[in-house]
């Protein structure tokens, strides 16, 4: 199978060695409804930024790959995986800033001589930091430091999210090497997450729901999606963090990702909602579909389906050796079981994504992908139903897989009328 976000190699030798404990979600998911705005608190969470010592593991693992794939450095720039490995975090402009981990030995930084004391100030792995001036090449310099490290392989690994040109510049200066994408150092480390991960996640996930109920308590009859943007947002901000929900209302609920025209809320219109926060580079999303006012039969009719597939798929990864592809295909069975078929022709995506650092990441819930469902992975549950011209219904909660199965962040909505568990 092709290496991409969309199907990910299975690598044996990944699969983490340990037990993830289910996680008792904070939230309090039994309330009726949240404090008025001038009244909300920030929330008390326990959260533990990601240990030296933890990073210091990440890349210990990624050299590891590195060598058991005979890949002899792996070039990242400025992104989530340099945050991952390295806590690392820089602009990115056209001017080249970054790292290289290489299979054996220290890591090396790469800046322009202006920027080396900033440079400096945050580097917390590795110590040599070369630099170039602006009438010099970047690329020329990566092209030494790789021949310096020692390219027995011929193999340089570059992360996926690599820009084009520093991939092309520092390929033209170094013509014996061979660059290959780097996911099977940079997601097979990322796909795994640790308990320390795990627990930010909970707490995103936390937040983001506590938002919601304010939200929900906050919505009014001519309200348009903008307005519900900056309310989610501000009490995001209220209980610490920060995040964002975004709505489509009424028929523009049957576009997955929402429609740019104004929208008005009226009574009995469908809501559907979608979003998240961030905590400690750490990601939550949430997508909730509600009624505003009194339901009718035909929301509810579509609501009950998408919630038996959501189910349908949970229930399902609770089976050791379960794929990616079959979690998918268990949800799809259901909606079209139920006439909302065949296939994509309202259940227009897949089920789910992988969760992390990046609110999409690998591996993917999709047709095709026959990576087994391992301790460590997490990913959202999000089957919908979009008809045009009608409404849209999409429930999305994240779950992550423990040795013992399945465990949800949030708990899923009960029912159309009632959001929260």
């Amino acid at each position: 199978m092709k290496l991409n976000r969309r199907s990910f190699v299975k690598w044996a030798s990944l699969t983490p060695a340990l037990a993830l404990p289910a996680f008792a979600c904070s939230t309090s998911e039994n309330q009726d409804s949240s404090p008025p705005s001038s009244a909300i608190q920030p929330l008390n969470l326990a959260i533990q930024p990601i240990s030296r010592e933890e990073r210091l593991s990440r890349i210990a693992k990624a050299q590891q790959l590195m060598q058991e794939q005979k890949i002899d450095a792996l070039f990242l720039e400025p992104g989530t995986s340099m945050k991952y490995f390295l806590d690392f975090d820089f602009f990115l402009s056209e001017r080249m800033v970054a790292a290289v981990i290489p299979a054996k030995g220290d890591i090396s930084y790469i800046c322009p001589g202006f920027e080396r004391d900033k440079v400096e100030e945050l580097v917390k792995f590795g110590n040599q930091v070369l630099t170039w001036e602006e009438h010099e090449s970047p690329y020329a310099l990566t092209a030494k430091l790789l021949k310096d490290l020692g390219t027995p392989n011929q193999k340089i690994a570059m992360e996926e999210r690599c820009r084009f040109f520093l991939y092309e510049g520092i390929k033209n200066e170094t013509a014996r090497l061979n660059f290959v994408n780097g996911d099977g150092v940079t997601a097979g480390c990322r796909m795994y997450k640790s308990l320390a991960e795990i627990a930010l996640m909970q707490a995103a996930n936390t937040a983001t729901i506590e938002a919601y109920k304010i939200l929900f308590d906050s919505l009014e009859e001519g309200m348009n999606q903008y307005d519900f943007r900056d309310i989610a947002a501000d009490a995001h901000k209220k209980l610490g963090f920060n995040g964002s929900i975004g709505a489509n209302f009424g028929e523009w609920s049957a576009f997955p990702h929402g429609s740019s025209k104004t929208q008005v809320l009226k009574p009995g219109a469908i809501i559907l909602a979608d979003g998240g926060c961030t905590v400690e580079g750490y990601k939550s999303d949430i997508s909730r579909t509600i009624v505003f006012g009194e339901h009718n039969d035909r929301q509810k009719e579509v609501w009950d389906v998408v919630k038996e597939a959501q189910t349908a798929a949970f229930e399902l990864a609770k089976q050791p050796g379960t794929t990616c592809e079959q979690l998918d295909a268990a949800a799809r069975a259901v909606i079209d079981s139920a006439g909302f078929g065949p296939d994509y022709r309202y259940f227009s995506h897949r089920l789910g994504h992988g969760i992390g650092m990046d609110g999409h990441e690998w591996t993917n819930l999709v047709r095709g992908n026959d990576t087994p469902l391992q301790a460590g992975m997490c990913f959202s549950n999000e089957p919908g139903i979009y008809i045009v011209g009608e409404f849209g219904v999409r429930l999305e909660d994240c779950f992550y897989m423990t040795e013992n199965g399945p465990q949800y962040f949030t708990q899923p909505s009960p029912a159309i009328d009632q959001a929260f568990a």
